[in-house]
């Protein structure tokens, strides 16, 4: 199976950048409902990923740093806790699997390692699922 067939490409990505601002991350974040999304440099590298706990424990940390100021300070600023590692394209599928047991997604690189999307677990486990139904069907004809 390829990865290519469980990729979310880009342009339907929820994204951000190491200059922006905390607002404005945890603004998208509350919009569209994400727990967490991938930090793309401007020239289009996958950096990281930012959650809301990196975000929570960031401004708890630092006592000078609020919501209300958080349009001064900007995502680059954020250390992030957890090293979501991101999968080439031409990986295995072992290498996905391996990578989605830990991360809710995976960031997926092409050969110039530039950021082309993600593949989510809930995707695999789905598709996984319906295998095994499939199987299980069949067994039973």
């Amino acid at each position: 199976m390829n990865i290519a067939f469980f990729l979310l490409p880009k342009s339907e990505v929820i994204t951000a950048t190491p200059q922006a601002t905390l607002r404005q991350t945890l603004e998208r974040m509350e919009y569209h409902r994400y727990t967490a999304v991938p930090i793309l440099s401007d020239d289009g590298h996958y950096v990281g990923t930012v959650t809301e706990g990196d975000l929570l424990w960031f401004l708890k940390n630092s006592s000078h740093i609020g919501f209300e100021n958080a349009h001064r300070h900007v995502l680059e600023e954020v250390p992030l806790r957890v090293k979501n590692k991101p999968v080439h394209i031409h990986a295995d599928m072992v290498d996905l699997i391996d990578l989605a047991k830990a991360q809710n997604f995976v960031p997926v690189v092409d050969d110039s390692d530039k950021f082309i999307g993600i593949v989510r677990r809930s995707e695999i486990i789905e598709y996984c699922a319906k295998q095994m139904n499939l199987q299980a069907k069949a067994v039973q004809s």
